[in-house]
């Protein structure tokens, strides 16, 4: 009967090469910083980070302050309404603006004595500097949405050039993280008012 070894005995264990220190170091080195460029790469597709340079978000926003952004936020969900949301301004994309969505694809936004209203329905809104001096109404096409600054009556916004394209959205502010002072969760969403009283 044959008979057959799986392992090598210890006298017959072939001697391992000398590993070099320094070659040995330099390949962690590499190993590390690849991992750090994927791990950058992945995060920067998921968040971005962005500051605010004006006031038109004020009281809300402040210049100067360091927003987190959800870039994925409608890829995974839909848009609501009081979202506060980044995107490329449809008259010149190079540039970003941070407006809050007031009216959603369908909706009629009607802007008449200082107040908004969505559907002819008043929107609660504690968050503005001040109510709109301007007038309008608004019919929101399918595929985009209607955005206003907080500070009504210092933003160029929805009311002076239209609406912003789902596509042009960069996503969605999620918390405001500069200057320590500031650091806050942004999810206030205004409410329309049940009872319909104009």
């Amino acid at each position: 009967m044959d008979s057959f070894r799986t392992e090598l005995l210890p006298e017959e264990q072939p001697a391992e090469p000398k590993k070099n220190p320094v070659l040995n170091f330099l390949w962690e080195i590499v190993q590390t910083v690849v991992m750090a460029m994927i791990l950058y790469f992945l995060v920067d597709m998921m968040i971005g980070r962005v500051q605010v340079e004006n006031i038109s978000m004020e009281p809300t926003l402040q210049p100067g302050e360091r927003l987190i952004i959800n870039k994925l936020a409608y890829r995974l969900g839909s848009i609501k309404r009081g979202d506060v949301i980044v995107f490329h301004y449809p008259r010149n994309p190079n540039s970003d603006y941070i407006k809050r969505v007031i009216g959603l694809p369908g909706e009629t936004v009607r802007i008449a004595d200082g107040t908004v209203y969505i559907n002819n329905e008043p929107l609660q809104e504690d968050y503005i500097a001040a109510p709109a001096t301007y007038f309008g109404e608004w019919t929101v096409p399918e595929g985009q949405v209607f955005v206003l600054g907080d500070n009504r009556n210092q933003s160029f916004d929805s009311h002076s050039w239209g609406f912003v394209p789902k596509e042009m959205i960069v996503g969605k502010a999620i918390l405001i993280y500069w200057p320590p002072s500031a650091i806050r969760v942004l999810n206030q969403t205004p409410l329309v008012n049940a009872a319909g009283q104009p």
